[in-house]
């Protein structure tokens, strides 16, 4: 098909309000870092908010779409959807105006001719001739829809373009509304941001709405608009287009009650289990506690949940037992910054907290119970890696029971200091890295709870030791499949009560448990009985032996604290190493009465 010339199209020359933009908008085609458009090289998908005659959108559809296959002629005039679109099409333009619901002769003629402008491109192209709000809900209920559909079908625009009306409010509502279709690395551009013809400050004007939206959506984009390289204005605020990047994920944020029971039962369990949760509003709820030893190990846990968790709902409470403002920073910003989703909550130790009274952060999951703000969480350990979505995990039900925990693998049924019987537990010992946790009933016993850490305070394992003293009887055993741990090292022996141990649950655990010290003695390293040697993979002397170490290392560098790693933290582990000779030889020379 030739190349329509200029004198085909059918716009009025003196409504042209778009054309002075066009050196500024290739400008900004590089910028679009969808995966549809920039990855997989699909022509964009377009979404026009206020198209007049269709001068931008057939721009747009000659610069980005990719030619469609011939089709009938449009439709003629209709207050329904025209498209000229296939199913399952990845490049279309999407225009939606109210065309003044066809009442004058001015919209029939605007809608006539975008519908001949359009033809021209041999682009796929769609046009809805309602007022946006219901446009873009017309949009949104397909995309609630297409979820649903064995293959999914693409929904998202990769270019959303907001020109309609001039109100604040409605150009906020606009935006909201588009900014739930627009892809996460795709373009939003709002118009008319330093419009002259109604004052900034009055609802007439779209700046206090595209404020608004800026505002609310802090965090989500990155602003392009006002950057030097990039056509237009140079200085941010003094844009007339504002044009934003999306960094985070398409979140429709609800369900339609024709497909709801299609959702719920889908057969492709994660992804409807996601978009369920989402429009619910369901998240999950996790509990941390570290003080600055324990800062790096804890952004790596983090970094590493929300990275295959994703598409969820997180907040996460951790609770501060000593962590330098630095830490807090270094913490903050290792949070995946495409989670956009996630809030993380700071929450102070208690005055009375066991942390400052029993003199140690191990008690700090206890104090988490007091002062989490909440009534269900999961509770993980620092020293933790997330290689899955937990969110199956979340999900448990506890069965009445006020806490699920995995088997302690190295004593599942207790040790020396600590042994449990089968009238109370099955004879079974839980480990405490991985704790699910409803705390309405913690609460409830609580004083109790206490008591029983005091009494073990000195105890080998003493928290552990505490709650499974508290919990004995009343705890939901956990597959290993969510704390594994000792893998590589003395999770392959046989020892008494090991025959309860399912290996096969880790051999690729969603949640890979490193127990042992983070800098190991040198009788523990020499220990003929466990071999390799249990350490944490930070630690002067690694995790030998242990399949996902590396991988531990490699999420390291995911986080903020990578330079930390490489450098400072590599001599402080040096000086450790030296530090565990230099007692080991001590100790040997008082044997020896040297």
């Amino acid at each position: 098909m030739s190349i329509p010339t200029a004198e085909q199209y059918d716009f009025t020359p003196t409504q042209d309000w778009f054309s002075h933009n066009i050196p500024h908008w290739k400008s900004l085609f590089p910028h679009i870092r969808t995966e549809s458009y920039h990855v997989k090289s699909n022509g964009a998908r377009i979404l026009e908010i206020g198209s007049w005659e269709g001068r931008s959108a057939v721009f747009l559809a000659n610069e980005l779409c990719k030619a469609r296959a011939p089709t009938p002629a449009p439709a003629a005039l209709s207050s329904t959807s025209v498209s000229l679109t296939p199913s399952h099409v990845h490049s279309e333009v999407v225009c939606i105006d109210h065309f003044d619901m066809f009442k004058s002769e001015a919209g029939k003629e605007r809608y006539k001719r975008i519908n001949h402008n359009l033809s021209l491109t041999n682009k796929n192209f769609r046009i809805i001739p309602e007022f946006s709000v219901t446009g873009l809900m017309r949009l949104l209920n397909e995309a609630v829809v297409a979820e649903d559909q064995d293959p999914v079908v693409e929904q998202g625009f990769d270019w959303t373009y907001i020109d309609g009306s001039h109100r604040s409010d409605d150009t906020l509502l606009d935006g909201e509304l588009a900014w739930r279709l627009t892809r996460k690395g795709g373009l939003m551009i709002f118009d008319d941001y330093l419009w002259n013809v109604e004052p900034e400050t009055s609802i007439e004007h779209p700046k206090r709405g595209i404020d608004g939206f800026l505002a609310l959506h802090r965090g989500e984009y990155e602003r392009l608009s006002g950057k030097e390289g990039l056509g237009g204005d140079k200085d941010e605020g003094k844009e007339y287009q504002v044009v934003l990047r999306k960094t985070v994920d398409m979140r429709i944020g609800y369900l339609l009650p024709s497909n709801y029971d299609t959702v719920s039962n889908s057969s492709k369990s994660n992804r409807s289990d996601i978009l369920t949760s989402s429009a619910f509003g369901y998240g999950m709820n996790i509990g941390v506690a570290c003080d600055s030893a324990y800062a790096m190990p804890t952004s790596v846990l983090l970094s590493t949940l929300i990275e295959h968790t994703p598409g969820r709902k997180i907040s996460i409470y951790l609770l501060d037992c000593g962590l330098s403002e630095l830490d807090k920073i270094r913490i903050q910003r290792s949070i995946p910054t495409s989670s956009s989703n996630t809030t993380l909550n700071f929450l102070s130790l208690p005055s009375d907290s066991l942390t400052t009274r029993l003199g140690s952060p191990v008690w700090a999951k206890v104090d988490l119970v007091k002062v989490a703000p909440v009534e269900r969480i999961l509770y993980l350990d620092g020293d933790i890696l997330v290689r899955g979505d937990v969110w199956s995990l979340w999900d448990i039900d506890l069965e009445g029971n006020p806490i699920g925990a995995a088997l302690d693998v190295g004593n599942p049924m207790g040790h020396a200091g600590y042994t449990t019987t089968p009238e109370c537990c099955s004879g079974k010992y839980f480990n405490a890295g991985v704790l699910l946790m409803d705390l309405t009933k913690h609460r409830a016993e609580f004083d109790e709870l206490v008591a029983q850490c005091h009494a073990k305070k000195d105890s080998k394992y003493a928290d552990q030791d505490a709650l499974n003293a508290h919990f004995a009887g009343k705890w939901k055993e956990l597959n290993l499949q969510w704390n594994a741990q000792g893998l590589g090292t003395y999770a392959n022996y046989e020892a008494p009560g090991r025959h309860w141990i399912d290996r096969q649950s880790m051999s690729n655990p969603s949640i890979v448990h490193f127990t042992g010290p983070v800098h190991p003695s040198l009788v523990e390293v020499l220990n003929p009985y466990v071999q390799p040697y249990t350490s944490k993979p930070w630690g002067y002397a690694g995790s030998p032996g242990h399949p996902y170490a590396k991988e531990w290392v490699a999420a390291v560098g995911k986080t903020s604290w990578l330079e930390f790693f490489e450098g400072d933290w590599k001599d402080l582990c040096e000086e450790a190493k030296k530090r565990v000779a230099e007692e080991a030889l001590e100790k040997f020379q008082v044997e020896l009465g040297v």
